[in-house]
């Protein structure tokens, strides 16, 4: 059993690791071109495989681990959501579809179990109570953006590009968390919730700026 749960370990790494590269990549070359869309699809698929990888190893024997299996939901989330939002692009798509609303139900469900295991952890001083709380709330928010991008569409056509830049940007940050969580070995709280943080800041700013900018007529109209 321990072998087997030691290849889907590297499986999952591999992916991850393409997912990284790949991730940054995207962020690196013209948004919109066909570097960029390529490198977005190898970003998503990569980042869906790692992760449903994860699902069964945190389920595993002697690996069974809560958190990880939601942060691997979380993450499986922030993909499949950053790309649906594309789905909304054209005036064609004016609601929500069921598998938008099971995507954000998905995270929704997530974000109520991270509150609910955070706050019995800190009943019982239990190890990653924070992270449970921090990551928790940060699942709770992100169904709110999706409604507003299911409710408002019409009125504003700069939403669907607002929500698929900090989703996608949000999986990135999950990457660049296992790398150095998993890969360069700094499990504490510093590792888990810097990367977060600084990526927030990151996509922020470019939502400001998304804000700020006059789509091009073929996307408006």
């Amino acid at each position: 059993m321990e072998n087997t749960i030691r290849i889907f370990i590297y499986i999952h790494a591999f992916f991850g690791g393409i997912g990284l590269i790949t991730g940054i990549g995207s962020t690196l070359v013209k948004k919109g071109s066909p570097d960029h869309k390529m490198l977005g699809k190898w970003f998503s698929w990569s980042m869906i495989i790692s992760s449903m990888i994860s699902l069964v190893v945190a389920r595993m024997p002697n690996h069974i681990n809560n958190f990880l299996f939601l942060i691997g939901i979380f993450t499986i989330y922030m993909v499949l959501a950053g790309n649906r939002a594309l789905t909304f692009k054209s005036l064609k798509k004016t609601k929500a579809d069921s598998t938008d609303k099971i995507v954000s139900g998905m995270m929704l469900i997530s974000g109520l179990l991270m509150l609910i295991f955070g706050i019995n952890g800190l009943l019982h001083s239990q190890s990653q109570s924070i992270l449970f709380l921090f990551f928790g709330a940060f699942g709770l928010f992100l169904p709110y953006g999706d409604f507003k991008l299911f409710t408002t569409t019409v009125k504003n056509r700069k939403l669907w590009l607002i929500n698929h830049l900090s989703r996608m940007l949000g999986a990135l940050i999950a990457s660049v968390t296992a790398f150095l969580v998993a890969g360069m070995k700094y499990n504490n709280l510093f590792a888990w919730m810097l990367p977060t943080v600084i990526g927030t800041i990151y996509i922020v700013y470019w939502i400001r700026k998304t804000k700020g900018k006059k789509l091009p007529k073929s996307v408006s109209a």
